[in-house]
């Protein structure tokens, strides 16, 4: 698929998204590729989609086809989210829009930590139960020339702490302990994240399909 990206809009890849996080992420990534790396901020014309898939690749994989037919670009696009074991794997898919709002990270924040401290059922503790967790990403990248696509996951394991840290990042990186750096996601560096993150190692995987 890379290879045959060598026309002027071949060195486009459209990210199906307008969160910047995310944009800064996967430009970092493909930084090797000397790809023009866009976000749908510059393609106000292009579609809402509705992600009602069940699964993450389900909707990485419908965002990528409508908008990538729509603008006839490739289109990468990923669906990710946090599953908390205690919760039964909620938020899951809708982990953006946990709280009501789609992408209210402060309020999806507030609420995990509510429903992990309403899980405590009376007791004296003024703290939310501490939970294992993990952080999934579906990766799609889709090329409407020839209806191509390459897909790849990421997952990576932490845990939910009681209150939130640190200033980088996005989502629900500021509660999201990761064990091997003693820090939460929204702590460490954006080449740390790119390191361990679901969404670095699901990225690391596509780009060796690239290669």
């Amino acid at each position: 698929m890379i290879e045959r990206m060598s026309g002027d809009n071949k060195q486009i890849i459209v990210v199906a998204t307008r969160n910047m996080g995310k944009v800064r992420e996967f430009r970092h990534a493909l930084a090797p590729f000397g790809k023009e790396v866009r976000s749908l901020h510059e393609y106000p014309e292009a579609p809402e989609v509705v992600e009602d898939g069940n699964t993450f690749a389900e909707n990485a994989f419908k965002k990528a086809k409508q908008i990538g037919d729509f603008l006839n670009l490739p289109v990468l696009s990923d669906d990710s989210g946090l599953c908390v074991d205690l919760l039964d794997g909620a938020p899951g898919i809708y982990s953006a829009r946990y709280a009501g709002e789609h992408g209210d990270d402060a309020a999806n924040n507030a609420k995990l930590l509510s429903e992990l401290m309403r899980l405590r059922q009376g007791d004296d503790t003024e703290q939310p139960l501490l939970s294992t967790a993990r952080f999934v990403c579906a990766l799609v990248l889709y090329d409407p020339s020839d209806e191509s696509s390459i897909q790849s996951e990421g997952e990576v394991e932490g845990w939910i702490t009681s209150e939130t840290a640190g200033a980088g990042g996005f989502g629900y990186d500021p509660l999201f302990y990761v064990p091997q750096y003693e820090r939460t996601m929204a702590e460490v560096s954006v080449e740390e994240k790119q390191q361990i993150s679901h969404r670095g190692v699901a990225l690391g995987r596509l780009i060796e399909q690239l290669k």
